[in-house]
């Protein structure tokens, strides 16, 4: 389940730190007289009556005209991109907010935080509950889920993907299967039936279809959070850009977290080398958590990352920048299945092309 994102902004010293402690009922972020004592965004996870699963946002004043203002205002607003509903703490609501296409609340000086959450609540965009497996399976089919234990994988724990799609096939009434890439034909020699889907990680897809009779429909965890996250039809036909890369082209790998990469890292060691050597591309960029660039028009791909930490309002604003900036933009699960040949093979939901089982 997507967290509701909240910000906060406004002119330095208007009260949005204090305001987001009195939410919170704890010190989120430091108060003090000063201003721009607030400098970089501060985040909280948080469960609210009435929204359920939150994060608030604490920002840097929009007018800070300390050296390092300039920053902080880009930084301040570079979080319009991933907020669900900006409250503004100040006089007056300045354009850029505006027109951020988000609902903004404008909290009133004195307001109680009961008040302002029932607010925030009313102005929340209601969604249609989406299910990552989407269209692909119904009640009672047997789905087998592939999922490499590398040194990517957590020790002693599952990543947050595969944990949504276990949960969420128990609550649709399906029978999941797990195993490992290795363990993929005493899965499925166990079964009486191929199963009606078999969800594995993009990296592993030859490995898995391989072993996989042709007449099981295949997908990845990473194309089930395109469709459930972004608009997936773009990033299908985004992918057909990886045909017209070459030596010169230059392609940004987006990751909506930061991490530490590994030796088996999908966006910075296995998709570079399958760009390197299918299309010689060596001008390859990596952006990760909020340094998603302004400006992507001397692109010729964006490549996303699955987005599993990251909402559907940050992944549409950067589907809608690569758009806006005529720049091709697929994901990694999709990417993936295009450079190993089989992107025909995968099944998307929504596509109407669930095989039955036989």
């Amino acid at each position: 389940m997507d967290r509701t994102v909240i910000a906060f902004f406004g002119p330095t010293n208007s009260g949005k730190s204090t305001l987001v402690n009195a939410i919170a009922g704890q010190q989120v972020s430091l108060v003090s007289p000063v201003p721009g004592t607030t400098t970089d965004p501060v985040r909280k996870l948080i469960e609210l009556p009435g929204l359920g699963p939150c994060v608030l946002i604490d920002t840097a004043g929009l007018d800070d005209v300390s050296v390092l203002g300039a920053e902080r205002r880009r930084l301040t607003l570079s979080i319009l991109d991933e907020t669900d509903i900006a409250v503004f703490v100040g006089e007056s609501i300045p354009d850029i907010i505006r027109k951020a296409d988000i609902p903004v609340v404008a909290y009133r000086q004195g307001e109680s935080v009961e008040s302002l959450l029932q607010r925030i609540a009313a102005a929340v965009p209601q969604q249609e509950e989406r299910f990552l497996t989407g269209d692909l399976v119904t009640a009672g089919d047997t789905v087998l889920l592939v999922m490499p234990q590398d040194s990517e994988a957590p020790k002693g724990r599952l990543i947050l993907p595969q944990v949504q799609v276990i949960r969420e096939l128990l609550d649709r009434g399906c029978t999941p299967l797990c195993c490992t890439p290795d363990s993929l034909p005493a899965a499925l020699a166990s079964l009486k039936a191929l199963p009606a889907l078999t969800i594995t990680d993009a990296s592993v897809f030859k490995t898995v279809n391989a072993v996989l009779p042709p007449a099981a429909p295949l997908t990845a965890f990473s194309v089930l959070l395109a469709a459930a996250k972004g608009d997936v039809r773009t990033f299908v036909e985004g992918a057909a850009a990886i045909d017209r890369l070459t030596a010169h082209s230059r392609v940004l790998i987006a990751e909506a977290c930061s991490h530490v990469p590994d030796t088996e890292d999908i966006g910075r060691v296995k998709i570079p080398n399958l760009l390197r050597s299918a299309h010689g591309t060596q001008k390859i960029d990596i952006a990760a958590g909020n340094d998603f660039p302004e400006d992507l028009s001397g692109y010729d791909l964006v490549i996303h990352c699955g987005a599993c930490v990251a909402t559907r309002t940050l992944v549409r604003a950067r589907t809608r920048k690569a758009l806006l900036a005529g720049v091709p933009i697929t994901n990694y699960g999709i990417a993936l299945a295009k450079l190993q040949g089989m992107l025909e093979r995968i099944v998307i939901p929504g596509s109407r092309t669930r095989k039955q089982s036989s």
